[in-house]
């Protein structure tokens, strides 16, 4: 019985597009047979002959009459049939369908139906529809939630923006930080001022989410106002991250020694106070320029001026102060002065690309050398690994002789033999030191990856877990402009002049197809009566 209902609806497809094809000569706004074709299919119990009629409401009978036929079928079919119709004319991008999706939404919190109906107001709906998407997103279950997110990064319109940016203004904290983001993943560079303005706001989340989008969406023009950002936020974490916003957008530059140019160029509009607070961020975008100021804070007299200067040289992006830093490790007057250059020697020793790995490695083994504490050599241990050349594993295997580095090493040296371009060339010399990591190590993470690289097996590193699967969302209605704007042209009527002529040679095109529609029919009858037969 399946089979039969599989072939009447092919059959009922290709008849379907006949049709439709006799009214792009016509040119005839009667959409009823075809229409009436869909609703027919809509209406089947069969899955199989519902998916048929979705493909048609997604891709033929176009025009907003179609539209509105299909969409007043909603409240007549199943739930299951409702969710399919609803992202099948979020498929078709007519916004005639808009007052039936609105309709939709009526429907019980929850219920798969409304969820569609959120969805498919993305690409369906207007900039009056915004309310009542971010108060979905506020309240609405979680399947809502995510369903009016997505919406809202989706919906297109000339006063979308504006109609967001008035609800977060408006919104609590937690629905504030929330559209913010959503205005951060829809690129609007055109509500930066706004998100300036809430990065000063008085909520300390409000103030976090503005800064951490002011670090994809803004440009150098816009550092002087994330500054601003920087002295309002407080200090600890909150400071740190609006720090390092302002380091990503200065960090765009390409020309490395200019990065701090906008910088500097607010730093000097502060007071002195304020100068004070901003001297860990100098430090963090760096250059030539940063570097004088800095160098005169840590010679200054004032006790605050000099770990200032202190700290904003321990936050340097590149090895370019490493002498300066090696300088301090040894003869700064304070203790904890003293870690914190030598821990920003380790931390900056291997970055950059203007260093060889020999000269990465002498500066490690510098600070190894100026380490009086373990948590320090451990660090540089660390650190080694991320200088992918032979000649660090050399350096660490020493360390596997010393009990109380042993297991740092052995994970040091599993982590330079995962990469397979370094141990190959090298087999021989890592394969006899990952014997020793099996025989020494405890962790057992660490035996099995020593195992598997000596075997020239992959190990994979874990996965973070996973996020909730996205809901399942229409395809982007540009697509369907598209089609629409291209299906005159391909029936060859963009050209063709009304007349009478024209007229008249539709005549014999329309009954050929009306034959071919009546054959069709014909054979799929038969196809059910042989089918009644064998049974």
């Amino acid at each position: 019985m399946k089979t039969v209902k599989l072939a009447v609806c092919l059959l009922s497809c290709l008849s379907l597009a006949l049709v439709v094809g006799t009214d792009c000569f016509s040119q005839d706004d009667d959409v009823g047979s075809d229409v009436d074709m869909v609703i027919m299919l809509l209406s089947d119990e069969d899955k199989d002959m519902r998916s048929a009629g979705l493909d048609t409401v997604r891709d033929e009978a176009k025009g907003k009459e179609a539209t509105e036929r299909f969409a007043a079928l909603l409240p007549d079919l199943s739930p299951e049939a409702q969710v399919g119709l609803l992202s099948a004319l979020a498929d078709r991008g007519d916004k005639a369908a808009r007052p039936a999706v609105i309709k939709a939404l009526e429907g019980e919190a929850g219920n798969p139906v409304r969820v569609a109906a959120v969805s498919a107001l993305g690409y369906l709906g207007e900039t009056e529809d915004t309310p009542q998407l971010v108060k979905l997103l506020a309240e609405g279950t979680d399947e809502e939630k995510k369903a009016a997110r997505a919406s809202l990064v989706r919906l297109q319109g000339e006063g979308i923006l504006p109609a967001i940016v008035d609800e977060m203004k408006k919104a609590q904290p937690p629905m504030a930080v929330t559209l913010i983001e959503i205005l951060d993943t829809r690129r609007a560079l055109d509500t930066i001022p706004d998100i300036l303005a809430a990065a000063v706001g008085e909520d300390a989340q409000v103030r976090a989410a503005a800064m951490k989008a002011l670090s994809s969406l803004a440009a150098n023009e816009h550092v002087a106002g994330m500054v601003q950002g920087i002295l309002k936020a407080e200090r600890g974490r909150e400071r740190d991250a609006a720090e390092k916003a302002v380091m990503v957008v200065c960090n765009r530059s390409e020309e490395t020694d200019k990065r701090a140019e906008p910088l500097l160029a607010a730093y000097k509009q502060l007071s002195a106070a304020e100068q004070k607070t901003l001297m860990s961020t100098l430090g963090r975008v760096g250059g030539p320029d940063v570097l004088e100021i800095v160098k005169a804070a840590i010679e200054n007299t004032d006790p605050e001026m000099h770990t200032l200067g202190i700290r904003a040289l321990c936050n340097w992006p590149n090895p370019s102060v490493a002498p300066f830093l090696v300088a301090l490790a040894e003869k700064d007057s304070h203790p904890d002065h003293q870690r914190s250059a030598l821990r920003a020697l380790i931390r900056v020793a291997p970055l950059g690309d203007k260093l060889t790995d020999a000269e990465r490695l002498e500066l490690l083994d510098t600070a190894m050398k100026m380490s009086t504490r373990d948590a320090e050599r451990h660090l540089v241990l660390d650190r080694v690994r991320t200088v992918r050349c032979i000649e660090s594993l050399r350096y660490i295997v020493p360390y596997l002789d010393q009990p109380e580095h042993a297991e740092r090493a052995c994970l040091s040296i599993v982590e330079l033999a995962h990469y397979r371009d370094l141990r190959e060339p090298n087999n021989d010399e890592f394969n006899a030191i990952l014997d020793r990591v099996m025989e020494i190590s405890k962790d057992e993470v660490v035996i099995d990856r020593a195992k598997r690289y000596k075997a020239d097996q992959t190990w994979v590193r874990p996965k973070k877990k996973p996020a909730p699967p996205k809901p399942k969302t229409a395809k982007p209605a540009a697509e369907e402009v598209v089609v629409e704007e291209a299906a005159p042209e391909e029936a060859g009527t963009a050209e063709a002049a009304p007349g009478a002529e024209a007229q008249d040679d539709l005549v014999p095109i329309q009954m050929i197809l009306a034959g071919v529609f009546v054959v069709m029919i014909i054979l799929a009858a038969a196809i059910v009566i042989q089918a009644g037969k064998s049974g």
